[in-house]
């Protein structure tokens, strides 16, 4: 997005904005400013204060010392002309499931006092604005995720505000929910809303006008996305390869003093002199026979950046070794390929008129990371609940680890581990308690329990917290103890459900490298992600759309087959263009049908 060359009074102000939880600064002598019209986003760690932030400048919480200011008025000493001037979406924003698009909105329309005289124009043009006048009669809880932000926004924005607070709308959020929803908040932009946004997804950072880089409660860096990029220190070598994960382990033991990542199939190593670090890591890819499909500098990206600047002491040694972790030897279904852990043919899911799955067959080699994606509500969390036991189908047939789904659903359920969207961490239990309990519902006592224990909890990288509450866990760690848990007794096969899903980027990438080890050592790992650069991590990926699958490929095979124009699309082109491809045929197909 452009600058906004008219800045004029700041429609957002913070000065040395900070905040105290006894000896803890969770925000500290933070200070930006956004302009009417701006998009100003805020990116960081889990803990890094970004909630804080927005709920200080929303006067919901009384900031420690500094001031900030709201379209001109004091958060503190203004707080009612302050609340008539702003819109505040929150993490956990208030929908109610037994109400209706319409009576929700009706609803915050009394709480903000908006006139009944008028109300309904402008209920109506929210919703053409946001394409959700077809169920404006449907109840929240029949929603998909995406719809569901969409009607969160739509209820912040009933009475018009000049400020708009975002706190990770997007989370969970599919790519095309996603888009729709970025294009909501460009045409406010251009009525001259000005909005403040953190997110999790640094692709969503690049359309912002400015944004800053928060970590530890401190503001590190502020400006253009742009300027931003500028901040790496040295220049970035990428290495394009099938190999790319053998390829980034290696390069991370011999290039000592770089930085070395992986980002789907492609490795970026931070450097300072190109040709010679791209000299010593040929040498070093071939003497180990991988493959290269390209190497070259380019330019840094906001995710470069991020990692870069994010401090990478903590870090928990993800190193899984065989003597740590052996992957289950248990006994398999009469006649199964041992070489496939998961075989689905025609499987069908319906409830009542609604077919949720249809139709769909696929297999998954052992030991491979398969990306199971699509849009919410496309059915795949149905497939997955069928797979692990806990939903039957209607019709087909699947086998997981050699048991058929219909008649050995026991069985299935100790040979795997299963992490939900909403795994049931027990907030009010400690670390060990949490282990404890979940090692308790495998059957693990004494010594192995002891062992296992001790062993999830390096895992996870909280050996040291393990007397702490995870109600006071951030996400990220939630989620490596979530792992931790669902694969204590050692399944050959794990089933992972979002399993990122409102992690930051860091997190994400620390999540990633455990999943890799399992991976190198024969587990199977099924997964369904929304965000696309993950999908590029998995070995293949399958697209479920309407209950349909309608493509399965290498990351590489899909992006290749919707070139256009000798340009690669990313990942999340492929999934967008895949979507409106079947949408094409779909309506095509309707209109033959009906003799249009």
């Amino acid at each position: 997005m452009e600058m906004i060359k008219d800045k004029g009074r700041p429609a957002i102000e913070a000065l040395n904005l900070t905040k105290l939880f006894g000896s803890l600064t969770a925000v500290d002598k933070v200070n930006f400013k956004v302009y009417k019209g701006e998009i100003f986003g805020i990116v960081g760690p889990d803990g890094a204060g970004k909630t804080t932030t927005l709920r200080m400048l929303a006067g919901i919480m009384d900031q420690s010392r500094g001031t900030a200011s709201i379209a001109g008025y004091d958060t503190k000493k203004n707080s009612s002309d302050v609340k008539e001037h702003l819109a505040y979406m929150s993490q956990r924003f208030g929908l109610y499931p037994d109400l209706t698009v319409a009576e929700n909105i009706n609803f915050y329309a009394d709480l903000y006092g908006v006139a009944v005289k008028g109300r309904g124009k402008l209920i109506t043009d929210l919703l053409g604005f946001s394409h959700m006048q077809q169920f404006k009669k449907r109840k929240a809880r029949d929603l998909s995720g995406g719809m569901k932000q969409k009607l969160q926004l739509v209820c912040a924005l009933i009475h018009t505000p000049a400020v708009l607070l975002l706190d990770e709308p997007t989370n969970g959020v599919d790519p095309v929910s996603r888009r729709d929803f970025w294009r909501i908040l460009y045409k406010l932009v251009k009525q001259g809303v000005s909005i403040l946004v953190t997110t999790a997804y640094l692709d969503e950072a690049e359309r912002c006008n400015r944004i800053g880089l928060l970590d530890k409660g401190k503001l590190l860096a502020a400006g253009t996305p742009h300027e931003i990029k500028k901040l790496v220190e040295g220049r970035v070598l990428i290495i394009r390869s099938p190999d790319a994960r053998k390829i980034n382990k290696l390069l991370q033991k011999r290039l000592s003093g770089l930085n070395v990542d992986i980002f789907g199939d492609t490795v970026h190593i931070a450097c300072k002199t190109i040709e010679k670090t791209r000299e010593t890591a040929l040498k070093i890819i071939r003497d180990a026979g991988l493959r290269v499909s390209r190497i070259k500098e380019s330019i840094p990206s906001i995710e470069d950046i991020f990692i870069s600047m994010m401090s990478r002491d903590s870090r928990p040694d993800s190193s899984l070794s065989k003597k740590s972790f052996l992957v289950s030897q248990k006994g398999s279904g009469s006649g199964h390929d041992k070489e496939i852990a998961v075989r689905v043919d025609h499987l069908t899911r319906t409830f009542g008129r609604f077919k949720a799955v249809d139709n769909i067959s696929f297999k998954v080699p052992k030991g491979e990371i398969f990306g199971f994606l699509g849009p919410n509500g496309a059915g795949k969390s149905t497939t997955i609940r069928m797979l692990c036991g806990l939903l039957s189908p209607s019709s087909g047939k699947g086998f997981v680890a050699g048991f058929d789904i219909l008649t050995r659903a026991e069985q299935i359920k100790q040979n795997i581990g299963y992490m939900s969207q909403k795994f049931s961490l027990y907030d009010d239990l400690t670390v060990e308690e949490n282990i404890a309990f979940y090692g308790g519902i495998y059957g693990l006592k004494g010594d192995a329990m002891k062992m296992r224990r001790a062993w999830a909890m390096e895992m996870a990288g909280l050996k040291d917290h393990g007397k702490s509450l995870t109600s006071i866990l951030s996400a990220g760690w939630k989620q490596r103890l979530a792992l931790s848990c669902a694969i204590l007794h050692e399944p050959p096969i794990i089933f992972l459900d979002e399993p990122t899903s409102g992690v930051d980027p860091l997190s994400r990438r620390r999540f990633w490298d455990l999943i890799y080890d399992m991976a190198d050592q024969g587990v199977t790992v099924f997964v369904t992600t929304h965000y696309m650069e993950e999908a590029e991590y998995c070995d293949r990926i399958a697209l479920i759309y309407k209950g349909r699958m309608i493509a399965m490929g290498t990351p590489m095979e899909l992006k290749t087959r919707q070139m256009h124009e000798n340009i690669l699309p990313n990942m999340e082109d492929v999934f967008i263009s895949l979507i409106e491809e079947d949408d094409r045929k779909e309506e095509s197909e309707r209109q033959k049908d009906t003799g249009q």
